[in-house]
């Protein structure tokens, strides 16, 4: 995501807080949890107070990751949470190579689900995100990423 981050850099408002939320956002991370993004906004809050960061910035950071939950958009007051999204999102709009091995490492987060289970909840997510108008927020990720994202997605349906 940070490598990513260099292309569109002049677009983020509040770079520093942003860093923050890229850096957090999955810092608490197990499958079987429902609430890994809250656990990770908390321990950004945490952590940003050990190193005395802005209240109002910390807030922010927790606001941002807490959006990753379900990829919609928590702060409109600029672009900053669109692009956090769509930094998230944006390995679904890769060449199909990459998109297998992601496949693969879901798969394995996942592992404690037989497959009866697994799959037809991996086919809801993937629809969810194919009824979206589009699955990314900027217009950047949209030219970049949306095509090859949807054709990744179909064809991994289809695979279930």
């Amino acid at each position: 995501m940070f490598v990513q981050l260099e292309s569109f850099k002049t677009e983020i408002e509040d770079m520093d807080s942003f860093k923050f939320a890229i850096w957090y956002h999955d810092i608490i991370y197990k499958a079987t949890n429902k609430d890994n993004e809250e656990q990770s906004a908390d321990f950004s809050k945490k952590a940003l107070k050990a190193l005395k960061f802005d209240d109002l910035k910390t807030k922010k950071v927790q606001n941002l990751i807490i959006s990753t939950k379900k990829h919609e958009l928590i702060l409109t007051e600029n672009n900053d949470n669109a692009y956090l999204l769509d930094l998230d999102l944006s390995i679904l709009g890769s060449d199909w190579d990459t998109y297998k091995v992601y496949i693969q490492n879901i798969r394995k987060e996942y592992k404690i689900y037989p497959n009866i289970l697994y799959k037809p909840g991996r086919k809801k997510v993937l629809k969810h995100f194919l009824s979206r108008d589009s699955l990314f927020f900027t217009k950047c990720f949209i030219t970049k990423f949306e095509k090859q994202a949807r054709n990744n997605l179909t064809k991994e349906i289809k695979m279930l």
